[in-house]
């Protein structure tokens, strides 16, 4: 074994033993100290670290802890600007035996850039690692699917849900661009083929949907520009309708009028066309469905483009009863008759959808 085998491999067995420890919350909390969560961060953010899969791993048990997610919120990152990598860029903090630094190394000062929006990037780049057959060819060394639980885990304190529904910079290192919505960079993802990352960026989805002030937003198409309060700037719609009844429809024909709703990718689906495949993720896509409903102007946007049209069939082949139960709790909303109570929205408090069911059974909760 080489110099360079061993210290992966002693690398591996390491964050493997992290990994396993930090299962427990209270390892966790202690593991989480802050140069050494900034560490882990940079780590997975340059791209040519060997094990930045295993490092998402981590990371995403140390932010099981509300604490460890403010400070990844607030996380800021030392780069240099490196054309070499596909990322145009080098964390400083990086540096380690799996990761070593280029030669010739940078020259100037870093500068300090926010960390989750890096992220989020990073994140968008790993999809397409597992496609390349060629490894000199992949944009990262890892797919960083376990990154889709750490933006889930992040999006149930408000503050780290506020993050995904404020515009940011389309490009974070320049801070110029268009202003987009950094949840809106996640939907592409809910029919991804790897389930780690479907389920964790439908938990944010979920998680972001109980902002009931983000409603708008979140359903309105790209060609609107919409705001969230508090925030005044604007940025396009997320069109999030699309990426959320995708995974629940199959390959049922609809009539002419039902098709003229439904939004366009979902209007000539091919008979091989199946629904998501695990149960915990299509509990999700429905949750956060009902969530939606509980704002008029959101209830009538689901009625108007083809919302019960897809859930229909999806009830008539749910095979899970607790799937079934909240889906038929979905169109109990969409069939009701709105009165003048309730075509009044009350978003003063969005910040948390106290209930949508009396059950504490049938609770919606952020995972």
């Amino acid at each position: 074994m080489s110099a360079e085998q061993l210290r992966e491999a002693t690398a591996h067995d390491a964050f493997r033993a992290l990994i396993n420890l930090s299962d427990n919350a209270q390892v966790a909390i202690s593991l989480s100290e802050p140069s050494f969560l900034t560490f882990i961060v940079a780590y997975i953010l340059n791209a040519q670290s060997i094990l930045a899969d295993l490092a998402s791993m981590l990371l995403s048990n140390l932010t099981s802890s509300a604490a460890t997610c403010a400070t990844v919120l607030s996380m800021k990152v030392q780069i240099f600007s490196y054309p070499e990598s596909p990322s145009k860029y080098l964390p400083v903090q990086s540096r380690s035996g799996t990761c070593p630094a280029p030669i010739p190394y940078p020259e100037g000062e870093p500068t300090e850039v926010s960390a989750l929006p890096l992220l989020i990037e990073a994140f968008v780049q790993g999809a397409s690692v597992d496609e390349e057959d060629d490894p000199g060819k992949r944009l990262r060394k890892g797919n960083l699917n376990f990154l889709s639980s750490v933006f889930a885990n992040i999006s149930i304190i408000p503050s780290g849900r506020m993050f995904f529904l404020t515009p940011g910079h389309s490009d974070p290192i320049a801070s110029e661009g268009n202003l987009e919505y950094p949840l809106s960079k996640l939907l592409i993802f809910t029919e991804h083929k790897d389930t780690i990352r479907r389920g964790g960026v439908a938990s944010t989805i979920k998680n972001c949907a109980f902002y009931t002030q983000a409603h708008r937003a979140m359903l309105s198409p790209d060609s609107v520009k919409v705001t969230v309060p508090p925030s005044i700037l604007e940025a396009p719609g997320m069109d999030l309708l699309a990426y959320l009844l995708l995974p629940l429809a199959g390959p049922e024909e609809y009539d002419l009028e039902e098709q003229e709703l439904l939004p366009p990718s979902l209007q000539f689906l091919p008979e091989t066309k199946k629904r998501e495949h695990d149960p915990v993720i299509r509990l999700t896509h429905v949750e956060t469905l009902l969530l939606l409903c509980t704002t008029y102007w959101a209830r009538e946007y689901l009625r108007n483009h083809g919302v019960y049209e897809v859930i229909r069939p999806l009830h008539e082949n749910e095979p899970v009863d607790n799937v079934s139960e909240h889906i038929e709790r979905v169109v109990n909303f969409l069939k009701r008759d709105e009165g003048s109570d309730t075509k009044i929205d009350d978003t003063d408090n969005g910040a948390k959808i106290e209930a949508v069911s009396d059950d504490e059974d049938d609770m919606i909760v952020e995972v």
